[in-house]
């Protein structure tokens, strides 16, 4: 490719792009273009249509890139985006038609996450959910610093209960046509270990990474790794 590629950044349920600041930093230490796009974290469609704006204003081609909820975004919004060449799925969600977050959660035992999340009414008749602030650390990044797991509760994003229970709406979710890879840390305490592996192989993932130990806060512990398979994906697709 005569352009370099850049790399998006698209964040999750329960955080904000500052969780891709490690990998944001180790990207530039090796001279790679990338950006954390803001997530609104409202239903499935809305945010994958901002996403595919803010794709749509960059002059070359884009590996997208999602954690967690951020990889449904990642899924819907690379349809019709023609200038994304890849995905890279961080303990991410990668739908099938007409899947859900929830559901996928729930495909496997293990997720402790459904017991720590508290309802904000909105007044329509769906509710904001957060984690509970004092247990964020211990659920969401176990193996992050106590003092950082517990701004990161602090500063966290709610999302819309809506958003989680969204259909995938594509019938060709991207990656059945886009090359991918994944990475995902076995002591993800949000979406069992079981469930981020049979994504990973329905997906065809060209390789895939898994951490021993890491928390679904993966991209903010391990930063480097992270950073690495996204080199390596760029490495392919240039």
């Amino acid at each position: 490719m005569s352009q370099p590629i850049t790399v998006v950044l698209v964040h999750g349920a329960f955080a904000e792009s500052s969780s891709w600041n490690g990998v944001l930093a180790a990207l530039a230490g090796r001279g790679v273009p990338a950006i954390a796009t803001p997530n609104q974290l409202r239903s499935v469609t809305t945010d994958a249509d901002n996403v595919r704006r803010a794709v749509g204003s960059i002059d070359g081609p884009v590996l997208l890139v999602g954690h967690s909820y951020g990889g449904a975004v990642i899924t819907e919004a690379a349809v019709g985006a023609e200038n994304v060449v890849g995905l890279v799925y961080v303990a991410a969600f990668a739908p099938e038609h007409g899947e859900t977050s929830l559901g996928l959660t729930d495909k496997f035992p293990g997720s402790t996450l459904g017991e720590t999340v508290r309802p904000i009414p909105l007044g329509d008749g769906t509710n904001d959910l957060i984690v509970d602030r004092e247990i964020f650390p211990s659920q969401f990044a176990g193996d992050v610093p106590l003092a950082d797991a517990q701004l990161a509760g602090a500063t966290q994003r709610a999302i819309r209960d809506f958003a989680l229970g969204e259909p995938q709406p594509a019938e060709t979710p991207a990656w059945k046509t886009l090359p991918s890879w994944f990475v995902f840390g076995s002591g993800d305490k949000n979406i069992p270990v079981e469930g981020l592996r049979f994504m990973a192989e329905r997906a065809g993932s060209r390789k895939t990474v898994e951490i021993d130990g890491a928390s679904h806060s993966v991209m903010v512990s391990n930063p480097d790794a992270v950073a690495d398979l996204i080199t390596e994906a760029l490495s392919h697709l240039s």
